[in-house]
């Protein structure tokens, strides 16, 4: 879906960073998958909260794939340019918005993501119900605003490649409303009780 915002549902991705960060620091690559990623905003949003969570070290060795169906044919290009309007960037604090975005060079009353940001998050078409991964050794896989979409039969089937996509002990998080089917109780473990944060089980 090409709908949404810069830290939409911000308490969720504000858990998932939380649990990922301890885990993950100290590794030479850390692979973060987002898969119904519009036109970035929420890629980019994590990427922000993980570089203020992060020392710098760390953050050079994250790798951000934001993945859609994008049927218009632009997110590629929107995602890599990072450009963004008044009205797009208008939720994002403050201080955050000028550490993070400078005026864009290519279109009035616009601005865009400094290379810091950007150079972390690769865009990559992808159809979720292909139900081919786009690879594994995932340390955190975000699927928001794209499962409600799909029938129960099909979210059951792409949530089990995600399984499969993760690193032992990874995290899931989905978007609030979604719960994850009892089908797939066993293959995840709910992190914290007020969010869709899951944690990979293995089976």
């Amino acid at each position: 879906m090409a709908f949404t915002f810069f830290f939409r549902d911000l308490y969720t991705l504000e858990h998932a960073v939380n649990v990922l960060v301890p885990e993950v620091t100290g590794r030479s690559r850390i692979r973060i998958w987002d898969a119904g990623c519009a036109m970035g905003p929420e890629p980019f949003t994590m990427a922000i909260l993980l570089a203020e969570k992060m020392g710098s070290f760390s953050f050079k060795n994250l790798y951000i794939t934001a993945t859609d169906i994008d049927e218009s044919e632009q997110f590629g290009n929107i995602i890599k340019d990072a450009v963004y309007s008044d009205e797009e960037t208008k939720r994002i604090p403050k201080e955050i918005f000028n550490k993070y975005f400078k005026k864009a060079e290519t279109k009035p009353e616009a601005f865009q993501l400094i290379n810091l940001i950007r150079d972390r998050v690769q865009f990559q078409k992808h159809n979720l119900l292909s139900l081919n991964s786009i690879g594994d050794g995932f340390s955190l896989i975000l699927c928001k605003n794209v499962l409600l979409h799909f029938q129960q039969n099909e979210r059951i089937e792409v949530i089990k490649m995600f399984h499969k996509s993760l690193s032992p002990g990874g995290l899931f998080v989905s978007e609030h409303t979604q719960k994850m089917p009892e089908e797939l109780s066993h293959m995840f473990q709910q992190v914290v009780s007020d969010a869709q944060l899951y944690r990979k089980i293995e089976i």
